[in-house]
């Protein structure tokens, strides 16, 4: 069994929204030019493996096929926007090969997820992923084809009982949770800026699921500004409560890293470091209360040289089992490359220089605090649900 099957091919590149949009594509060729610098993909039992594009069929287990069709109508030369099914927005305007750069990287999201499930490889990585925002008949937010959903309902249909989703992209997973929202045998766990003052506006507390699937939707909202401290303590007060008390057989994260301080779409404060935190604990996770069946996507992420290549490298490095030293220097080939791509320099290690101590929720918690007054408001709403104490660990 491979230790980690990273999906990846070149015609992730194409999924290109234009020189002025975030969403660019040197952030994906950064990130893998960073995790070969610094010899993450040479080593043993890490195979680099090309994925086929998702197929129509694949495609409409989350899409609608009017959806199908209208992506492919908007994807040739000169092809008009299609409002209707959010197509030629600002978020995301039409290009030639929309389509085929997006079902390329479904396509290796669901291959990451059957690898995983039928014991190919133990963990899987496909950071062009993530496209978290799509719905089922509308593109949104940066996001044509939920490559997410699709990897779920690859791994249900393949036999999987129960699975557990965990977003900690600074925006509201709303995407998947909308298409799984009456599921039970789907736990979707969102770690967001708060809907109030970031899009997609959606992502409360008090957003549980629906039907026979109340408490399989969870939402922590973070006031604008949550740094490390107040971010991993949330993180440790809800996440693995809830992942144990599902029971998943598969464990699918989702590793935006715009919630960094650096980034330019959001308002939160994080380090590089609480970032790597939680990529560590979701791997703990997988292992604890998954069987180890763990499928990584990237996600958002737009500072696009000092965060999201190492960001994801250490994912990477992670999900190989061999982390990185915070303070390993960013390898000198890697930061001549920059400069030559970029006109300015990379950042010198693989750190932010932050290392805080994380108070446990066993510690108790203050009302007057925004963030304890987040954590408890998710508590509260969901712990009950699942047979949990919302007051106490």
């Amino acid at each position: 069994m491979e230790a980690l099957r990273l999906l990846w091919d070149d015609g992730y590149l194409r999924y290109d929204f234009g020189p002025t949009h975030p969403m660019a594509p040197i952030r994906l060729e950064l990130a893998l030019r960073l995790m070969r610098d610094l010899d993450l993909l040479d080593a043993p039992g890490v195979a680099v493996t090309r994925p086929e594009p998702a197929g129509d069929e694949l495609l409409r287990t989350v899409h609608t096929p009017e959806f199908v069709d209208a992506v492919k109508a908007a994807s040739g030369a000169g092809a008009r926007p299609d409002l209707a099914h959010g197509l030629g927005t600002d978020d995301v305007p039409v290009f030639e090969g929309m389509h085929a750069a997006t079902a390329l990287i479904a396509g290796g999201s669901v291959a990451g997820a059957l690898a995983v499930w039928g014991g190919q490889a133990e963990h899987a990585v496909n950071f062009a992923g993530g496209l978290h925002h799509a719905m089922p008949a509308r593109a949104s937010g940066f996001c044509v084809y939920n490559d997410a959903a699709m990897a779920i309902r690859a791994l249900r249909a393949a036999g999987a009982g129960r699975v557990a989703y965990v977003d900690v992209d600074v925006h509201h997973g709303d995407g998947v949770e909308r298409i799984f929202w009456d599921d039970p045998d789907v736990l979707t766990i969102s770690l967001h800026e708060t809907g109030r003052v970031l899009f997609p506006g959606t992502g409360h507390a008090a957003d549980v699921g629906g039907g026979d699937a109340m408490g399989c939707a969870v939402n922590v909202a973070f006031p604008p500004g949550t740094g490390d401290a107040g971010w991993l303590r949330a993180f440790h007060a809800v996440v693995p409560a809830l992942v144990r008390a599902f029971a998943p057989d598969v464990l699918v994260t989702q590793h935006g890293c715009d919630s960094h301080v650096l980034d330019p779409l959001a308002h939160m404060a994080l380090s590089l470091d609480a970032q790597r935190a939680s990529y560590a604990a979701l791997h703990e996770l997988a292992h604890a209360f998954a069987g180890g069946r763990w499928l990584a996507l990237g996600g958002g992420g737009y500072e696009v040289v000092d965060v999201v290549p190492r960001a994801w490298a250490h994912l990477v490095a992670i999900a190989e089992h061999r982390p990185l030293d915070p303070a390993t220097p960013v390898p000198p080939g890697w930061s001549e490359y920059v400069r030559e791509r970029v006109g300015r320099p990379g950042p010198g290690r693989m750190t932010d220089g932050v290392d805080e101590e994380v108070v446990p929720w066993s510690r108790g918690h203050d009302p007057g605090d925004a963030v304890d007054r987040a954590v408890m408001a998710t508590r509260r709403a969901v712990f009950p649900l699942h047979g949990l104490d919302p007051w106490f660990d």
